[in-house]
């Protein structure tokens, strides 16, 4: 099968196309063939440096896959052959979703949304599970709640607005100004262009603020926050505040597989409340221009490999 793999940890010139055996399910798996495939600031982060994901003999990357089942493995009842799934197989250890075929557990996998092709359902998984994890599984948020998207109308961001306003939440969402008819148009109630004001300046009484940024974001995140408040912070443990203190509820949470997540996710989609924005669709041996453009921080949206 075709496959990008990491030659060695570096730039983006590093991720190389070949050609590797095709794996088989086990007991409890599903073969899925790629058509498309999510790209993640995950994925060119590990692709620097290799840090934090459990590597197999082949460093591949990738964890975003919409496709069809092209077979299960022993006591597999959820598919069979021919069913349309999307799913983040394996996260955090190795999946290989810039490739043809990827095998992981049935349940990293729901059926995916009639409504959506196969680049828009890849688009989901990574960044639509962890909004869904951040906002209802971490922060809990209620109708009413003051909810603050740093980072809106990224990849984490976009679906982090639709899934709080879904949730009955007042939202506001920090991007520069080009993107403010975007976040307008996705739900956001509120937004704040990020190069002409100090959102700690503008905004207060926040129940929940979801970091994708890091750094000073969170320290300045603190300021807003009301008593017993939350702060989520995404990029790492090392972006979290000190100084959070008993007013506020800091941390850091990293997304995992979950099936429930996934359909409640497709349930979104299907009832016209959550649409993945698709910046870039490119072929898989452009993988490595995927992830400069990634690199650049300017996508609005995902940017997606088509495989087949």
């Amino acid at each position: 099968m075709r496959a990008v793999v990491v030659s060695q940890w570096g730039g983006p010139e590093v991720l190389t196309e070949t050609e590797l055996e095709r794996p088989e399910p086990a007991m409890g798996e599903i073969l899925v063939r790629v058509h498309a495939a999510g790209v993640n600031p995950v994925d060119w982060k590990t692709r620097a440096s290799g840090a934090l994901i459990p590597w197999g003999p082949v460093p591949m990357v990738g964890w975003d896959v919409s496709g069809t089942v092209e077979a299960v493995g022993p006591g597999v009842t959820l598919y069979r052959e021919g069913d349309e799934v999307f799913g983040m197989p394996s996260f955090p250890r190795q999946a290989g979703g810039y490739a043809e075929y990827v095998t992981a557990t049935a349940r990293h996998f729901a059926r995916k949304p009639a409504a959506l092709t196969h680049v828009e359902a890849a688009a989901l998984p990574l960044a639509a599970l962890t909004a869904w994890q951040a906002l209802t599984d971490t922060a809990d948020v209620r109708p009413g709640d003051r909810v603050l998207v740093h980072a809106a109308a990224g990849g984490v961001g976009h679906f982090a607005v639709q899934i709080a306003k879904a949730l009955g939440a007042y939202v506001i969402g920090t991007a520069s100004a080009p993107k403010h008819e975007f976040l307008r148009s996705i739900g956001a109630d509120e937004v704040i262009d990020y190069r002409s004001a100090d959102f700690e300046d503008v905004v207060s009484d926040v129940d929940v603020v979801i970091d994708a940024i890091g750094g000073e974001y969170g320290a300045r995140s603190l300021k807003v926050l009301r008593p017993g408040g939350r702060l989520i912070t995404l990029n790492g443990p090392d972006d979290v505040p000190a100084d959070g203190g008993d007013q506020h509820r800091t941390g850091w949470m990293l997304v995992e597989p979950d099936l429930g997540g996934l359909r409640a996710i497709a349930a979104l989609v299907e009832e016209g409340r959550l649409r993945p924005a698709v910046d870039t669709v490119l072929p898989l041996d452009q993988a490595a221009k995927a992830h400069e453009l990634g690199e650049q921080g300017r996508t609005t949206g995902k940017i997606v490999l088509t495989i087949v």
